[in-house]
């Protein structure tokens, strides 16, 4: 009989999963270091990577919810040097993973190689030369960043390529695999051959597409702990049937559990589940943090309404005059429930962390401004931040500016 999981539980299965509910550093204890931070990148198996920075780049931000307040430049240091613990790739978004799963993504590699071989109009049909000319660039100079080259394009090869054709040459080869990344500078991806990055037995490494599928849809489950096949699949952005398929084979080694889940199905029926062999289930989980938008937790929207009744959307492409809640608004993560959402702003030149927003769940606890208040001080504390300033928008905006008094 398949085993009944109750909503309560599936979410803080869910959390716990994610490196929730552990116990709060002690005062005085030494900040989060490489260690920890590789050991949690391991269990989320990537951290997604975002342009915007109006607060802070999305992929420092899950370690500062789980771990609390730490160097960015350690995480800085697993991506980068001789031998990198972390590397990128198109994985769920461009993502940063573990350097040994790379080799699981090569069927996708190959499968954006074999689309563009297919299509006549495809940008790489016609720059084949172009293509060409960038490996040597890399062979000849070592790694280097888009602007870089495209500086020695023009310098060398006269004003015929210019930027957007390199970065859409690099991005091509990226995809590909035929170059990978050698770490950021000043956020600009590093663009390297895979030799001068990568050991040989990694380069050598061939992972058939339905184990890499099998392996993938393993760690979703582990990071997730509970899960739809469409959580599973979406975690790696995979298609549905081989998550299918690679579901079912981890089911017959009992590596996934069916469950079901009140609720999950259609109509507000029980709906089908997988939960993980080694997925804690937790009693409690009492965390305190605001999420990045691309946080695991809540990236799949319908996840995120399933397990904690969040109707979540970034607002950045919405025009401002059809926002509801604000700019960039990071949902805020008390006990076990998503209990509201603050738009933050790190104005960096006035040393102040902005709340330009701030909202309460109409269910959320009474003591949430105090709690989030604390949270907040904590924040502004990593960002290197003297101040706390809140805009009288949104009904927490009251409370908060309060307890932010005391």
């Amino acid at each position: 009989m398949v085993q009944t999981i109750s909503p309560a539980l599936a979410r803080r299965i869910a959390l716990a999963a994610q490196g929730f509910g552990r116990p709060a550093p002690a005062p005085g204890a030494a900040a989060p270091g490489i260690r920890q931070l590789g050991a949690l990148v391991d269990r989320l198996a990537l951290l997604q990577i975002d342009s915007v920075n109006v607060f802070e780049r999305s992929h420092y931000v899950p370690a500062f919810s789980r771990l609390g307040p730490y160097d960015k430049a350690q995480l800085d240091r697993l991506s980068s040097g001789a031998n990198p613990r972390l590397t990128e790739y198109w994985v769920h978004e461009a993502s940063l993973i573990p350097v040994d799963d790379w080799p699981l993504f090569r069927w996708r590699m190959q499968a954006y190689r074999d689309k563009a071989a297919a299509d006549d109009a495809h940008w790489s049909q016609e720059n084949a030369p172009m293509l060409a000319w960038l490996r040597n660039e890399l062979a000849a100079n070592g790694p280097m960043r888009a602007s870089a080259i495209e500086h020695d394009a023009n310098k060398n090869r006269g004003p015929w390529w210019g930027w957007s054709d390199v970065k859409i040459g690099l991005e091509t080869l990226f995809r590909w695999g035929d170059v990978v990344s050698g770490g950021r500078e000043r956020f600009e991806r590093v663009y390297a051959l895979p030799e001068q990055v990568f050991s040989p037995e990694l380069l050598d490494r061939d992972v058939p597409a339905a184990d890499a599928h099998r392996v993938l849809i393993a760690q979703a489950a582990r990071a997730h702990g509970i899960g739809t096949v469409t959580d599973l699949a979406d975690y790696f952005r995979l298609r549905t049937e081989p998550a299918r398929a690679a579901i079912a084979e981890l089911e017959d080694a009992g590596e996934l559990l069916p469950v079901q889940v009140p609720g999950w199905g259609r109509n507000g029926a029980p709906g089908a589940a997988w939960l993980h062999r080694d997925a804690r289930l937790p009693r409690r989980v009492n965390a305190a943090a605001v999420l990045s938008p691309f946080d695991p937790v809540v990236w799949e929207r319908a996840r995120a309404q399933r397990l904690f009744g969040f109707h979540y959307r970034i607002e950045i492409y919405t025009p401002k005059e059809k926002r509801r809640f604000g700019y960039y608004v990071l949902p805020v993560l008390l006990g076990d429930t998503l209990v509201g959402r603050v738009d933050l702003k790190n104005d960096r030149q006035a040393g102040a962390l902005r709340v330009q927003a701030s909202w309460a769940e109409d269910a959320a606890p009474a003591d949430t401004a105090t709690r989030l208040a604390e949270v907040l001080r904590s924040t502004a504390a990593w960002q290197g931040l003297s101040g706390i300033e809140v805009a009288p928008r949104g009904n927490l905006a009251a409370g908060l500016t309060a307890e932010l008094a005391r």
